[in-house]
Order: structure tokens, then sequence, then C-alpha cells
């Protein structure tokens, strides 16, 4: 009996979860077609191309809300089952509260180590998808920022000439071993700078050790200097912003790719905040099942749904709230980063810990 009863709790609720992620999906689709199209509506394409490309986007979107979303569910299946007297025949075969509670909390744990190590980086293949595929479209194709195992490479059209910059990686507000060819409109080569070192935390960037050589009767003449400046598009912030998409980097890729990633370059802040961001997705599924689970399971009485639903919208966007508002206060270096992305959950924990030992009661 009590494999039965086990199977009817995680099968409803896994139905709940998925029908409430269909919902999201497809308003998600909605939603975001009306951008995809109004971005393509002067570009020559078929209406498949957006619909494709808004599919390909909304899983990644709808991995940050899934603690919204496993919220929703849980509190739908749990009024469900205490609305339709489920939840008095549950203990009359001795499943507590407490116990209904640790199946659906420990489930949607569960769930989201599966989602991070299935899931997430399918999506994060498609988020880079769908970034490529809108980055050749994009009518700003001129103005180009790229980082691969070459290194980072710039492309700015400039009024009279055109500017390729390439480098070896960031350092910092750095760039270490730069490489910079102006070119005239017909593609024809002004100037080759090449520089050690460059200061990019302006958009003025300051050239260190630079070796400047210009055409001159058919051959390329050197002239050294100790500091040369020049006005970019870019500075340090605009092109560090262009990389903190979490979208396009999985779990995986950050934890089995650490130190790769941080001799190639990338910011050790910005991987710090995405890899604690991922891992603290099952205690945050978790928590939000004890949440739905507090609101939801202290009495056997029938009540307004609605009721539950305008306190459950009001308590996730409190939740959230509270989570940007940590995270901002962590990236301005007001406290540890790294605290202020656990900071959430632990306090949310210790609510719910006093919730949880209350609806026990019940």
């Amino acid at each position: 009996m009590n494999k039965i009863i086990l199977n009817y709790l995680l099968k409803n609720f896994l139905k709940t979860f998925l029908i409430v992620l269909a919902i999201f999906y497809s308003f998600g689709i909605i939603l975001n077609l009306f951008e995809e199209v109004e971005f393509f509506k002067n570009i020559n394409v078929s209406i498949i191309t957006p619909l494709i490309l808004t599919s390909i986007y909304i899983p990644g979107l709808l991995i940050k809300i899934l603690p919204f979303i496993i919220f929703i569910s849980s509190m739908w299946f749990m009024l469900s089952i205490r609305n339709n007297r489920d939840l008095l025949t549950l203990k009359v075969f001795g499943y507590s509260n407490l116990k209904i509670f640790f199946i659906l909390a420990f489930t949607s744990f569960f769930l989201g180590w599966v989602i991070l190590l299935v899931f997430n980086p399918i999506t994060s293949s498609m988020s880079k998808y769908y970034e490529q595929t809108k980055s050749n479209y994009s009518r700003d194709i001129d103005h180009l920022v790229t980082f691969n195992k070459n290194g980072l490479w710039i492309k700015e059209n400039l009024s009279e000439r055109q500017r390729i910059i390439s480098a070896l990686k960031p350092e910092g507000k750095n760039l270490i071993d730069v490489t910079i060819f102006h070119l005239n409109n017909e593609s024809v080569l002004i100037e080759k700078i090449i520089s050690k070192k460059a200061d990019i935390s302006e958009k003025e960037w300051v050239l260190n050790d630079v070796t400047v050589f210009k055409p001159s009767n058919g051959i390329l003449v050197a002239e050294k200097l100790k500091v040369k400046k020049i006005v970019s598009l870019y500075d340090y912030e605009k092109i560090n912003s262009l990389f903190k998409n979490f979208d396009t980097m999985s779990f995986l890729d950050i934890t089995l790719n650490y130190n790769n990633l941080l001799n190639s370059g990338y910011n050790k802040m910005f991987l710090n905040q995405s890899l604690h961001t991922l891992l603290s997705l099952p205690f945050f599924l978790l928590l939000m099942t004890a949440l739905a689970s507090i609101l939801t399971l202290n009495t056997l009485k029938k009540s307004d749904n609605f009721k539950f639903i305008i306190i459950g919208l009001i308590c996730s966007v409190l939740i959230f709230y509270f989570k940007d508002l940590s995270l901002a206060l962590g990236q301005t270096d007001r406290i540890p980063l790294i605290l202020s992305i656990w900071a959430p959950v632990l306090a949310l924990s210790l609510f719910t810990f006093v919730g949880v030992l209350q609806i026990n009661e019940k």
C-alpha cells in the first residue's frame, strides 16, 4: 500500500509540474514570438525562423524561473489533494504532513539536479545557437566582439576607416599582446599597431610598449612609442557585459572547465556567480516546495484557492526581489558575492524550518 501511495504522490506531483511547465512554455512562445517577428520584420526570412528561435530560447528562460514554476506546481498539487479529500485519506494511511512534505521536497531537489546535469547543457547549447543566429542577422554586424581559443577579436567601423583588434587574453582591465589594424574604406592597410598591454578601463585606450608600423614606398616603417592612446567604441565594462550571458554556459561547462576558463581570460567573479547561481537551484526548488507546503497543508478544510494564489504571488515576488537585491549587493562588493547568492537560501531555510514544524502538528 505504501508503494502505491508513494507512486500516486510522485506521479501526480510530476504531472502537475509538467502541466505548469507547458503553460509557461506556451505563454513564453506567444510573448517572445512578437519580439522575434519585430526583429525580423525588415529581413527576408520566413515565419519559421522566428518560431524556431523562440522555441529554442524559451527553455533557457524557464530554467531561470524554475523556482517560481515549482512553487506554483506544488501549491496546485497540494490544494487539489486537500480539496478533493485525498489529503485526509493519506493521513488515514499514516502519511503525516511532514512525510508528504519530505517526499515532495526531495523530489523537487532531485529534479533540480536532473535539470542541472541533463537539461542545462542542452539549453545552454540552444542558447548559443540562438545568439549566433541572431548575430548573423543583426544590422549592427559591422561592430563585432568575439572571444574564442585564439583570443579576443574586435571589429569596429569608424567614420573614415575600419579597425580590427586582436588580443591574446584579457587580464583584469587590460588586454595582453594587442594587435590593431587600421584599414581605409577600400580595406588598404593604413597602420599596424602592436602593444604588449592596453588599459581599456575607459573608451580612450592607453597602449603601452607600442610599435607602430606604417607603409612607406611599399615597406612597413616601424616607430616605437612608450604610450599611445586610441579612442574605441568599447571599454572594459561594455566588453565584459557581452560575455555575461549565463544561458550560454552550462553548469557542467563551468564545473569541469573552471581553471581553463580562467586561464582563457574569463572574469573570475562572473564564473563564481554563474557557478553558485546554478548550484543553488536544487536548494531553491526544495525550499519553494516547502513554502508551498506551509501555505497549503496547515488545515484539512476546503478554502478559496484564489486567496492562496494571491498569497503565493506576493511571496514569490518578495523572494525574487530579495534574491535580486542580495545579488546586487554582492556585485557591488557590499557583501561577499558568494554570500549574496546563498543568503536568500539561508534566510528561506530558517523560515521554512519553523513553518514545516508547525504544519507537522496539524
